[in-house]
């Protein structure tokens, strides 16, 4: 199973995909976790992607469909994975396409999860409130502040991917309100078409 995951931060994306990992025996992949890995190394793509993050650049998409084509050879994603936080952009998008045609590859779904953008706030509000009862560190992406200018972010560069798979008819959209275990629920329907 090969599934790209959308949405606006605080939408419940790693919380689904850790689900599907576990229960279908899949990887997730975060291209910053994988990038810091290629990094850490040494790897031919992680000396470039070093290189301009020592300096203070943005890493090129070419680099980071590099580190994905690396990590998708590796044995663990044999049978599948989930991407978390990539594409971020339509030339991503793009970019991901061919490189899955390059590998004799297709996606077996594209799922946006669908929020109400004002009541995050309160969601994310919620989490830090549960994490900090439960004497556990707050996520510093759950700062109300921090979590506004990620949602700016995602409204200004990220949410037109969206439109992006809708138009190749690859996107299945999940309302992301329900309670955890109906947007699992909403997500196993999809994925079993």
């Amino acid at each position: 199973m090969r599934l790209v995951l959308l949405g606006p931060p605080g939408a419940g994306k790693g919380t689904q995909a850790q689900r599907l990992v576990d229960r279908h025996n899949i990887v997730q992949l975060s291209t910053g976790d994988m990038l810091r890995a290629a990094v850490q190394a040494g790897t031919p793509i992680g000396l470039q992607a070093k290189a301009v993050m020592e300096s203070g650049g943005l890493v090129s998409d070419e680099i980071v469909i590099g580190i994905i084509a690396d990590r998708i050879a590796e044995p663990d994603a044999k049978n599948g994975f989930i991407l978390d936080g990539f594409p971020r952009t339509v030339a991503q998008a793009e970019a991901l396409d061919r490189l899955l045609e390059e590998k004799g590859l297709e996606l077996d779904a594209v799922v946006e999860l669908v929020v109400d953008q004002d009541k995050l706030v309160n969601r994310i509000l919620n989490r830090a409130a549960e994490a900090q009862a439960k004497g556990e560190a707050v996520r510093k992406d759950d700062d109300p502040e921090v979590f506004k200018t990620r949602l700016e972010a995602y409204n200004r560069d990220t949410s037109i991917v969206a439109p992006y798979y809708h138009k190749k008819g690859q996107l299945q959209r999940i309302d992301g309100m329900k309670p955890i275990h109906e947007v699992s629920s909403s997500l196993d329907e999809v994925l079993g078409k």
